[in-house]
């Protein structure tokens, strides 16, 4: 009987930690879903205007924010005009900002915006919600004067 109670426990906590990383992983937004927060974000800008629109990015209950899905802009010299994950960026550059292994992805988003008008970049990236660099994919667009982005990483199975 003593011998029980250990189990027990033991399939407990494997219980718990297999609830807690499917939890994670639900809470992972996918590639669609940012595609067509994109979408959104791009008809925002369109029908409200850049100015508008960014105050809705910067509003963690705008709709622009979810689960680790959120709309970033930029101007087209990398300065934040809105990021849904840390709205205290306004005004700070992207330009020069690089990954967890020195890749520049902020010069690349803006000569991707600036030659095609739309893309995906790939990088490595903290990722906030597991507290790990991870792969991270985002997708940007070029809306008038900005770029407008939202990254996505990959679900837990494919790392």
């Amino acid at each position: 009987m003593m011998l029980a109670k250990p189990i027990v426990r033991g399939l407990c906590l494997l219980l718990l930690t297999t609830c807690s990383l499917t939890s994670l992983a639900s809470e992972r937004g996918t590639s669609q879903q940012a595609k067509q927060m994109l979408e959104n974000a791009t008809m925002m800008i369109q029908e409200r205007g850049a100015e508008d629109a960014f105050i809705t990015f910067n509003d963690p209950q705008g709709g622009f924010v979810q689960n680790d899905l959120y709309i970033f802009a930029i101007s087209m010299d990398g300065t934040y005009k809105a990021s849904g994950a840390n709205p205290h960026l306004m005004g700070q550059s992207l330009a020069n900002v690089s990954d967890a292994s020195g890749k520049p992805i902020g010069e690349e988003i803006i000569k991707l915006a600036d030659r095609i008008g739309y893309g995906i970049i790939e990088y490595d990236w903290l990722n906030r919600k597991s507290n790990a660099i991870e792969h991270k994919f985002t997708r940007i667009k070029k809306v008038g004067d900005y770029i407008i982005g939202v990254g996505f990483y990959l679900p837990e199975t494919a790392q």
